[in-house]
């Protein structure tokens, strides 16, 4: 009867030394083919770094013998990308925004091309899903200060908002009542408004401050509170905050006001960094379709 060791000996393989339970480890050598297939992969990666870009020097990397460049590559994907898309671009560009509903087509490529051009400028500030921040607004909502059209939404991203970029910038400006009203007007006024919006308030101090509320507020944000979009007045008597609306925050407000800054994003005004008329009319799309997107009346 033939054992382990037997084998060993027939085969005359030597061992590695090592034994477990008794068990003797063969140090048998690697297949000729596997050893062949390794050397062939290091032959190919010698070569591989001299046809290609490969090793890093200090700003680039060595161009390689065929001179490749992932970059240039991608270029020319989105060279090619364009060109397929150069017709509905510029039917894009031309279109009256108002009628792009009509045509469904059109329409999908514009939401689909404004949301990458919304990723790529937007979200940074609006955030991903375009619910906003503290003082970055929500464009999901229906709530919005010069008008939520998709013209009008056109017109901001074209101009932004009190900037010194565009000569047509969305612009409204709160005076700092800090300098204005005392302290104890200011708190009566942020009762007031907390009144106002639904929120839990200090009665006495509300009363008082509705006065000043007339007198000081009224003649931007209406005498009932509900704001003039078209001014940049925000409405005071919805759940739709800014900046916050707990006591603490409208009292800095009112004492120190808002002065919120939103580029132009046109070729015109940021050069080659600008959006074009296209990307704008498809953002402005994207964002109308969002879900807080006003009608024309």
């Amino acid at each position: 009867m033939s054992t382990q060791n037997d084998k060993k000996n027939e085969h005359d393989v030597e061992t590695t030394g090592h034994s477990w339970d008794g068990i003797e480890e063969y140090n048998n050598p690697l297949p000729r083919w596997w050893l062949w297939t390794f050397y062939a992969t290091i032959v190919w990666g010698v070569l591989y770094t001299i046809a290609y870009p490969a090793w890093p020097l200090i700003s680039e990397a060595t161009p390689g013998l065929l001179g490749f460049s992932t970059r240039e590559q991608v270029q020319r994907d989105i060279a090619a990308v364009d060109e397929a898309n150069a017709a509905i671009v510029e039917e894009l560009a031309q279109v009256e925004l108002a009628s792009l509903s009509q045509d469904p087509e059109l329409q999908t490529f514009a939401v689909n091309a404004g949301a990458a051009v919304f990723r790529n400028n937007c979200s940074q500030c609006h955030g991903s899903g375009a619910a906003g921040a503290p003082g970055y607004p929500n464009l999901l909502d229906d709530a919005w200060l010069w008008g939520g059209t998709i013209d009008d939404i056109a017109f901001t991203v074209a101009h932004g908002i009190r900037n010194e970029q565009s000569p047509d910038a969305r612009y409204s400006e709160m005076p700092a009542f800090g300098d204005i009203l005392e302290d104890a007007q200011i708190a009566a006024v942020v009762q007031h408004v907390r009144a106002i919006s639904g929120q839990e308030h200090d009665a006495t101090l509300a009363g008082e401050g509705a006065q000043v509320f007339e007198e000081q507020c009224a003649a931007c944000h209406g005498a009932d509170g509900t704001g003039d979009n078209f001014l940049g007045a925000p409405n005071l008597t919805d759940a739709i905050w800014l900046y916050g609306g707990d006591v603490d925050t409208l009292t800095e407000t009112v004492t120190y006001s808002r002065f919120g800054v939103m580029p132009a994003w046109a070729e015109t005004f940021r050069g080659p960094q600008g959006l074009t008329e296209a990307e704008i009319k498809a953002v402005a799309a994207y964002v109308h379709g969002l879900g807080g997107g006003q009608q024309v009346e």
